[in-house]
């Protein structure tokens, strides 16, 4: 969670350990998000990779991360895998993150940023608020009286059937509009 983050990206909750590239946010190796960010605002889906290797590079995705003002947290601090699997759909949240304590961290926060189904209910539960569709934004009142955009975008799992591509049109048209740092 940089200083000054502009927007918070919120997912459900990592896949088992094992699974892990990396100890960071979507750490899945077969996970897209830090391809579809490459993508974006490198015109390449393998910017955050390490060559020749199954995993992303931690660090070089938290310069970046802070250099554009993008924090990232789970939706939940506590769940219940139902099945063993990574599924969104088998995931029971036991402890919801207290978001409205996590956002008076963040005043310059200006939007919240879903990345999946089960993190854009938690965020529906926690604030009442309208569901957007997928890539688009409903605006959230805060109980301090602060305003700022709900965007749903795609699962970037490779299980949510969209071509990278197409989720990344998704993500551009957020970042566009939220960081204001990409054509």
């Amino acid at each position: 969670m940089p200083e000054g983050a502009k927007i918070i990206m919120l997912g459900s909750f990592p896949p088992k350990e094992e699974r892990w590239s990396m100890r960071f946010f979507y750490p899945n190796w077969i996970n897209d998000m830090w391809r579809i960010v490459g993508h974006i605002f490198y015109g390449d889906r393998r910017h955050f990779e390490i060559k020749g290797e199954k995993r992303f590079d931690k660090e070089r995705i938290v310069q970046f991360c802070t250099a554009k003002g993008i924090a990232l947290y789970d939706t939940a601090c506590e769940v219940r895998r139902l099945k063993d699997n990574a599924s969104d759909k088998f995931l029971e949240v036991i402890t919801p993150t207290d978001l409205s304590a996590l956002l008076q961290q963040m005043p310059q926060c200006r939007a919240i940023v879903t990345t999946g189904q089960k993190a854009t209910d938690v965020i529906v539960e926690t604030f009442g608020c309208k569901k957007p569709a997928i890539g688009d934004m409903e605006p959230i009142t805060l109980a301090d009286g602060r305003c700022l955009h709900f965007w749903r975008m795609p699962s970037s799992s490779r299980a949510y059937p969209l071509a990278l591509e197409k989720k990344a049109d998704y993500y551009h048209k957020m970042f566009i509009n939220e960081l204001n740092c990409v054509s």
